[in-house]
């Protein structure tokens, strides 16, 4: 009898040693964030998202996040339906296609597997034509380039089709321009050695892309305002277009402030990721605001406040538990069935 329970006591206390051994490798989570192209800000803010998490997260809780490049938004949603990234920067625009499954991802029906985790700053629209195709100086100028050369994005990105969804919503038909696919770095590109009169670059303000447009090309290109009535028009009804005002002196020999259109961006998230990830990573992003805004100025429109305004998909339940113990409300509309 004595034999039989040092056997056993030996047998568990092997067990608890082998079994200890590859749990703390199974303890690793190594996550991938999909971001966008280069020069947008996308990519930074995604960088430094995974900066963040490394720092704070992986030491101790071995939570890891990295950042891809990729085609932008409408790309995002397919990485995340076919697992190849488990969390991702979106626009508003897409978030609004996942959720009913229309515009742009109509034939693969409702994405219920994407979660929202919180807004991070306005996608800001910035059209910048050639001077000479300048007349009025606001929105209305895009009619008088059919035929010309237009950058819309890169394919499927969400600068692609947030392109086209305002385009035709001011009475544009893109197939009537001469549409180039490119990013933001070749289209910056472009317009300098006059490949393309104009481009619809979004993203968050300073754009890196439109600095160095604004500093290289200076009276040669100029970007569009949006009057009243067009935002109206651009918005069509959805709610999801705001007017926004970027300040005087946020791009090289800005003198005044522009008046343009803007959508909210997101933080995306597989319904698959644990909920106590997401409640780690959701809590170090709004512990640590000051360290994202000095790797991108975009970020400064984040808040805790702010944090669910506009959200077009249901809260992962991570986020959602974050919220709550802040003392947030969380709206019935943005709990996951």
């Amino acid at each position: 009898m004595k034999i039989g329970l040092k056997t056993l006591a030996a047998v568990a206390a092997l067990a608890t040693v082998t079994a200890a051994l590859p749990a703390k490798a199974q303890d690793a989570r190594s996550y991938v964030l999909a971001t966008a192209t280069t020069g947008g800000t996308y990519y930074p803010v995604g960088v430094a998202l995974a900066t963040l998490v490394k720092v704070k997260l992986e030491p101790k809780m071995k939570i890891g996040l990295s950042a891809i490049s990729s085609a932008g938004s409408g790309e995002n949603v397919k990485m995340l339906r076919e697992k190849q990234a488990d969390f991702a920067i979106l626009q508003g625009l897409f978030g609004l296609y996942a959720k009913e499954g229309s515009g742009s991802i109509a034939q693969d029906g409702p994405q219920k597997n994407i979660r929202s985790i919180t807004m991070l700053w306005p996608n800001v629209e910035h059209y910048v034509l050639a001077a000479s195709e300048v007349k009025t100086g606001t929105a209305a100028d895009l009619m008088g380039l059919k035929g010309k050369k237009f950058s819309i994005g890169a394919r499927n990105s969400g600068t692609e089709h947030s392109n086209r969804f305002i385009l035709k919503n001011l009475g544009i038909d893109p197939e009537s321009l001469d549409l180039v696919f490119q990013g933001y770095g070749p289209t910056a590109d472009s317009l300098q050695n006059g490949a393309i009169v104009g481009a619809g670059i979004p993203g968050g303000p300073p754009v890196s892309v439109i600095t160095r447009i604004a500093a290289q090309m200076g009276d040669k290109v100029k970007v569009l305002q949006f009057t009243d009535e067009e935002i109206k028009k651009a918005d069509a009804g959805t709610g999801l277009y705001y007017k926004y005002t970027i300040p005087a002196g946020t791009y090289p020999d800005q003198d005044k402030a522009w008046t343009t259109i803007a959508q909210p961006n997101f933080l995306g998230v597989n319904d698959s990721v644990p909920e106590a990830d997401v409640y780690e990573i959701t809590k170090t992003i709004y512990e640590n605001l000051p360290f994202l805004n000095n790797i991108h100025a975009a970020t400064k429109a984040m808040s805790l406040e702010e944090a669910m305004s506009g959200l077009p998909m249901p809260l992962h339940p991570g986020a959602a538990r974050f919220y709550k113990e802040k003392g947030l409300t969380v709206p019935a509309s943005l709990m996951a069935n």
